[in-house]
């Protein structure tokens, strides 16, 4: 039986090149594979592509908790649906690296999934609504079927993914916990897919009715530590500090009018959070 599990994240991504692309996602907690991103970030390979539906900026300490942004200085290009945030200056964080030289491709959310699945299905590509009329159809081949233009968008089969997910066998079949995301299309349109688990089971323990990602598109594995990032507990603390930070509340939670009623119908301290 081949065994698929390691023993590092060191060990897992030391095989990576230069110049490889990787697909991650990068929005919600549960789904991003910090500990692999943290790891191929400490082997300092240079000219990533990196492939991401979201990509923003970190807004607290990498020990903390980490995305794919703090992978920019080793990145020669970004394809991705969303980059920053807008109470941060939504992409102005890019500046300074596509000033650079960084080369930044914008696609839509779906166009992203449906490239992806793409590359899975072995397509030559996809001939897509997204986009007409808009920068996003610059230098790409348009078409017009049945009255309506298309714009075509390749295919996309990246060297690598990284894939977080709940448990895994040892044969890599991955049972996927809360928000997943994209991560099992990236998952099969990679050549080579490295997987971060919280927990790693015996062949047979996982019901195969609750199997998302079949082993066969996974290659290596490794279970996160206690101390490693995305356990239960970093999370719960990395949960506690976005909610001490306002625009972060107030984009998760809206605005809480704390104002008191007078009776007639006023109120007392119109001041919002």
């Amino acid at each position: 039986m081949l065994d698929k599990v390691l023993a590092s994240f060191d060990e897992a991504v030391a095989a990576i090149p230069n110049g490889a692309s990787i697909a991650m996602e990068g929005w919600g907690f549960p789904a991003t594979p910090q500990n692999l991103i943290a790891a191929i970030k400490r082997k300092g390979v240079k000219d990533l592509t990196v492939i991401a539906h979201v990509f923003i900026p970190l807004i607290w300490s990498e020990e903390e908790g980490t995305m794919p942004s703090v992978l920019l200085p080793q990145m020669k290009k970004l394809i991705a649906a969303v980059v920053g945030i807008q109470r941060l200056g939504a992409g102005a964080f890019l500046k300074e690296y596509v000033e650079a030289g960084l080369e930044v491709e914008f696609t839509g959310f779906g166009t992203l999934a449906s490239r992806l699945y793409a590359g899975t299905a072995g397509l030559g590509g996809i001939y897509d609504p997204v986009g007409v009329g808009t920068l996003m159809e610059d230098g790409k081949e348009k078409r017009t079927i049945d009255g309506e233009e298309y714009i075509f968008q390749r295919p996309i089969r990246p060297d690598y993914a990284f894939v977080a997910a709940h448990t895994a066998d040892r044969l890599g079949n991955l049972v996927f916990k809360g928000y997943r995301a994209s991560q099992p299309l990236i998952a099969m349109a990679a050549r080579e897919t490295i997987v971060e688990v919280d927990k790693i089971v015996e062949v047979g323990q996982i019901d195969p009715e609750h199997v998302v990602t079949p082993g066969i598109f996974v290659d290596r594995i490794v279970e996160i530590p206690e101390w490693g990032l995305g356990t239960p507990q970093k999370g719960r603390a990395l949960i506690n500090k976005l909610g001490e930070i306002d625009f972060v509340r107030n984009m998760l939670f809206g605005s809480v009018d704390r104002s008191e009623p007078r009776s007639d119908g006023g109120v007392e301290d119109e001041a919002t959070t």
